[in-house]
């Protein structure tokens, strides 16, 4: 029974799911038509009204009896619409209800993307109050133009604010509406005036200089005694002239002058003579003499020298340097003020306290087991830390290191502690190191490591303070020489304080032009309060609501945008060839770099995983690729990956991501495995929790105490932040259109094509390679205008379906079977 439910309830999904587009279309046009008869209606009856409307107005009210008549042209119906509109409601403003009506009904016959209407609608509705409001003030008398909805909130307004603060607000939200609806600035009136000047000026100069020809024409005299002069001379025999290759002289006796370098000068004939006489032409065989240099029979000569090339002794880069100083990413929000660390929390217990009572004890209990176990020392040294203490040793000579290696539980029984950890042998030191929890330690505040010289002078381009060291230093990496971070560690031992502390760390640091982040957060908790500052440091998707992902399928597109960008990145580093993002800034601060080119800042951007293993369990391969692939390729474009997990298995953490994951960051794990799995040795299982870490960057592992960092410090970090100026919107990644979109329905129309098609086309088929990124860059387009050319040269068959990130298919090889192709498409 319960499996025919299950069919039957399949079979419904089925034909719900498939919806018949002709029907759809039937449907669009019908409500047009209805949207468009309405305006009509709406117009005449409104036209009426102000014909009619007194004469109306007592029918109104009894439109159920047939007998009263009525003068609108829509009878009793056009009259009492009428009435609701303009004296009841908005007055003369409701005209543009029927605007409204008229454009919602084109665009649905039209078949257009009723997106476009949301601007036109709210700016509209927004004009019809502001306009009922302004002739509820200004005509008073006549109740039809404001209706009673602008004439009481006129009332409304003056009781609050008297007559005078009303007129103000009127012109204040008359001035709202023309800056950002007809977008007129200060800028462009200025612009406007300066052209019309100009105009005025070139017309009056244009008139002049048609004057002065006019009267040089009509002053100009001919002389007959000159004609005959000329007819002479044309008589005459015409000298041959000599040329000498380098220093070349003309025949004096007929010519006069001497013209040195030949490559000069450009002569032009000037003869002036009624019947054509053949002139000898001298040719100099010079790379930049154009022209042959002609010789005439006319004593006067006109000489030109050829114009010099300019020629920049100054470097143009300098130059823009010198007079604009360098590039500033942070100009926008010049006025950002970092976070204070007096918004970190101070607790009363910092600082470590040493037990010399608990230092003796565990002193004497090592040596004493490993005496019992025949293992001699000569020296014993111990170094506190806030949860751990490190006891280095020597060894007397003859004792093998793997004999000391092996005791670690037995000394960790005598101990009575949990997470010895013996280091055999401390890395560049001749001693055994064994680690030993501390009975009360010490917690490490944010606040400590923030505000150390370490981390304050640190120079790196995406410093992170993670804690403290055994020896009671600042642990302070730089993210960018990772590059990438892989964290891992059992629920409840510190990943999400770890992270909180990471991001904490950049906040601290950089500026939000300098550095994005992408946060990923599944668990749909742990990231949410960093919202607040999305128009400072978060990245998102186009036309994506919230810049922190939760939902685990817009993760693919995400990673798959970052390829994007990584590859975006690559081409504007190839063009400026340079070999990674500091290069290339500093190559664009210094004015080298030309943004008309498509060359851009390029801000550090971080993706951040909150719970890798749920990403796997869910996409798997899908996540796993890109990732990957970023991973590889993404360190010298400034993209860097942070990935948490609590599952450190073999199947999350795969050889490959563990492959692109040098530096790696191990929580208490519970089995050797796990350790091993993350670190590639053990230890982790060994650690004390409470934010307990090992850090590893290649060999090498440092034992750290993570910072705390608490929920509500980083509430008051990012409301600091984001009370402050942002920018427009989050910063936008490009657009990632899935597998799913060539079900899409391209544009096949060819009147509808973009203008720049042909260019776009010839784009493609010259460079063989089919990327919106190459039409970004060639045609100076946007992402989505490029995406589109993209869509409709794969519609016209000139490029191949979407491969992922691969670059399409070009199926055309050159460019005149591109003109073949084209010009056969017109004449279908």
């Amino acid at each position: 029974m319960a499996k025919q439910v299950k069919k039957e309830n399949t079979e419904t999904k089925d034909k719900n799911a498939k919806i018949n587009p002709n029907k759809l279309k039937q449907y669009r046009v019908l409500l047009g038509f209805v949207f468009i008869i309405t305006s009509i209606a709406l117009l005449l009856s409104f036209i009426s009204f102000f014909i009619y409307g007194q004469y109306d107005q007592s029918a109104v009210g009894d439109l159920t009896d047939r007998k009263e008549v009525v003068g609108n042209w829509l009878g009793k119906f056009g009259a009492y619409v009428s009435y609701l509109f303009i004296y009841r409601g908005f007055g003369a403003a409701s005209f543009l209800f029927v605007k409204l009506f008229f454009l919602s009904g084109a665009f649905l016959l039209l078949d257009l993307p009723i997106k476009r209407l949301k601007n036109t609608w709210f700016w509209d509705l927004f004009a019809v109050i502001i306009l009922s409001i302004c002739f509820g003030f200004f005509a008073t008398s006549l109740p039809e133009l404001g209706g009673t909805i602008g004439y009481e909130m006129n009332l409304f307004f003056q009781d609050y604010l008297g007559k005078i603060g009303t007129l103000l607000l009127i012109v204040f939200s008359i001035i709202v509406y023309i800056v950002f609806k007809i977008k007129v600035s200060p800028d462009s009136i200025k612009s406007f005036f300066e052209k019309k000047r100009k105009d005025i000026s070139e017309d009056f100069k244009s008139m002049t200089e048609n004057k002065d020809v006019i009267t040089s024409t009509a002053s100009k005299e001919y002389n007959l005694e000159e004609f005959a002069v000329k007819e002479e001379i044309e008589e005459e025999e015409i000298p041959e002239p000599t040329l000498i290759t380098s220093n070349f002289e003309i025949n004096k006796e007929a010519l006069k002058p001497t013209i040195e370098h030949a490559s000069e000068i450009n002569l032009e004939p000037t003869i002036k003579s009624i019947t054509p006489v053949p002139t000898p032409t001298l040719v100099v065989e010079n790379p930049q003499v154009t022209e042959p240099i002609s010789v005439s029979t006319d004593e006067d000569f006109v000489i030109e020298k050829a114009a010099d090339e300019d020629v920049i002794i100054e470097n143009l880069a300098s130059k823009l340097v010198a007079d604009f100083g360098e590039f500033d990413p942070t100009l926008e929000l010049s006025n950002y003020k970092f976070p204070t660390i007096d918004l970190l929390k101070e607790y009363a217990s910092v600082g470590i306290t040493i037990n010399q009572e608990e230092l003796e004890s565990n002193k004497n209990r090592i040596v004493e087991t490993l005496k019992n176990y025949g293992i001699t020392i000569s020296q014993i040294k111990a170094t506190v830390g806030p949860s751990v203490t490190l006891y280095e040793i020597v060894p007397d000579a003859g004792i093998r290191i793997s004999k000391i290696k092996s005791l670690e539980d037995d000394i960790a029984l005598s101990l009575a502690a949990l997470g010895i950890r013996i280091i055999a042998p401390i890395p560049g030191k001749g001693t055994i190191g064994i680690e030993v929890p501390n009975k009360n330690p010490t917690m490490v505040p944010m606040k400590t490591v923030i505000s150390s010289a370490k981390f304050q002078e640190a120079e790196m381009e995406l410093p992170i303070a993670l804690g403290k060291t055994i020896s009671n230093e600042t642990f302070v990496v730089d993210l960018a020489k990772m590059p990438h971070l892989l964290m891992a560690g059992a629920t409840g031992q510190g990943k999400s304080v770890g992270l909180n502390a990471v991001l904490t760390s950049i906040l601290y640091k950089k500026h939000p032009a300098e550095v994005k982040f992408v946060l990923v957060d599944p668990k749909k908790v742990e990231l949410t309060l960093f919202n607040k500052i999305e128009r400072h440091y978060l990245a998102k998707l186009p036309d994506v609501e919230d810049a922190i992902i939760t939902d685990n399928s817009k993760v693919i597109n995400t990673l798959n945008s970052l390829c994007i960008e990584m590859d975006n990145r690559y081409s504007l580093l190839k063009d400026a060839m340079v070999r990674n993002i500091k290069e290339y800034n500093e190559k664009f601060k210094t004015r080298k770099l030309n943004p008309e080119n498509g060359h851009r800042f390029l801000p550090y951007i971080v993706l951040v995983v909150d719970e890798f293993a749920d990403l796997i369990m869910t996409a798997g391969k899908e996540v796993e690729t890109p990732i990957a692939r970023l991973a590889q390729l993404a360190r010298a474009i400034g993209i860097h990956l942070i990935i948490a997990t609590q599952r450190p298995s073999v199947n999350v953490i795969t050889g490959m991501i563990k492959a692109n994951f040098p530096a790696r960051i191990a929580f208490r794990v519970t089995s050797k495995i796990d350790s091993r799995t993350i670190l590639d040795t053990g230890g982790a299982d060994q650690l004390i929790g409470r934010g307990d870490l090992l850090f590893s960057n290649g060999n090498d592992l440092v034992r750290v105490q993570c910072a705390f960092v608490d929920t509500p410090e980083v509430e008051k970090i990012v409301d600091y932040i984001g009370s402050q100026k942002a920018y427009a919107s989050a910063y936008l990644l490009p657009e990632y259109v899935g597998e799913e979109g060539s079900s899409v329905n391209l544009d096949i129309d060819i009147s509808e094509r973009d203008s720049l098609f042909r260019d776009a086309a010839e784009i493609i088929v010259t460079a063989q390679q089919g990327s919106a990124s190459l039409l970004q860059r060639k045609l100076k387009l946007g992402y989505n205008r490029a995406g589109r050319l993209i869509d409709q040269l794969e519609a016209a068959g000139i490029v191949g379906p979407f491969e992922g990130s691969k670059a399409r298919s070009v199926n055309i090889s050159d460019l005149a079977s591109l003109e073949q192709f084209l010009n056969n498409e017109q004449n279908n």
